[in-house]
């Protein structure tokens, strides 16, 4: 069976982040053959033009664990209606210099919990029209808006309600499809 290497970012830096629990609880429940992997962004500097030239090692080592997998899958909560500054900026640093685009043609999903009501469904939307202009070929369907309460996830990941767990399933097993589509059409060098 061959194995699909998932780089995952978690766009809160908060050490209380409730996504970086449901990305636990993603990493349990992917199927086999999807290794999930995070990619921190929580080192990059602010991007720069200035540093185009000469990338610090942070970004160098970044964009090395970007190169290093097929897939990725964004995780994140929705700030003031978007995307949280350090995934745009994260985003930013995977795309320059100009030329060397780390999320050309890659296969991509988008998940997110809030404790609103509408979950991340903005964020998303925020999040979808930057990885359209950079060229990520992005799984549209299913969407997956999650509104967090206590009572979901334990510490480590866990998934408590059967409901919640069905629908992150059926999104990981969707997102497996994608990955396998998309590289069939656009191997990954």
């Amino acid at each position: 069976m061959t194995a699909y290497r998932v780089g995952y970012f978690v766009g809160s830096l908060s050490s209380t982040s409730i996504n970086r629990t449901l990305a636990k609880a993603l990493v349990r429940l992917a199927p086999d053959d999807l290794e999930l992997k995070e990619i921190p962004i929580r080192d990059l500097p602010l991007y720069s033009p200035d540093y185009d030239a000469d990338f610090p090692a942070e970004a160098r080592a970044f964009k090395a664990a970007i190169a290093a997998v097929q897939a990725v899958l964004f995780v994140t909560p929705e700030y003031n209606r978007s995307i949280p500054g350090a995934l745009k900026n994260a985003i930013d640093w995977a795309t320059r210099p100009w030329g060397e685009n780390s999320f050309d043609h890659i296969p991509a999903a988008v998940i997110g919990m809030s404790t609103g009501p509408i979950g991340t469904a903005l964020a998303q939307q925020s999040l979808r029209g930057v990885l359209s202009f950079v060229n990520a070929r992005q799984m549209t369907a299913p969407e997956a808006y999650l509104r967090w309460t206590p009572d979901m996830f334990g510490d480590d990941g866990e998934v408590l309600l059967e409901s919640t767990e069905a629908v992150l399933r059926r999104f990981l097993a969707e997102f497996r499809e994608h990955v396998v589509r998309v590289l069939t059409v656009l191997p990954r060098s």
